[in-house]
């Protein structure tokens, strides 16, 4: 008679527990988890900068001292949106190690 494990927390507990080149899996798997959550927190603050500089912004080009153009924009987002979306991809395509740090990341944000 054939009998098969069939307990799986068992058996993923076990590859999680294991050795990767000598360094311990759950290492490998928790320096992305880490470092989003450095870039996540990181994010949160530089996007809190960028908000008030973009509101000065406004300000600035609503008084004339600084011309602001939708089509300027536009020519930028042209630019650099494949680039940013390629860097993107190449982020989730790790996904491994991509999880953790997204995870990490959008833990960083939320509680940073």
């Amino acid at each position: 008679m054939l009998v098969l494990p069939l307990d799986l927390l068992s058996d993923l507990l076990g590859k999680i527990t294991g050795n990767i080149g000598g360094i311990p899996t759950l290492v490998i798997m928790l320096i992305p988890l880490i470092v989003g959550l450095v870039v996540g927190y990181l994010v949160k603050a530089a996007l809190k900068i960028a908000i008030i500089a973009g509101v000065v912004l406004v300000i600035v080009a609503y008084f004339g001292f600084f011309g602001l153009s939708l089509a300027a924009l536009g020519d930028l987002v042209t630019k650099y949106g494949p680039l940013a979306a390629q860097e993107a991809i190449l982020l989730f395509g790790l996904l491994p190690l991509g999880i953790g740090f997204v995870i990490g990341l959008v833990l960083g944000f939320i509680f940073g």
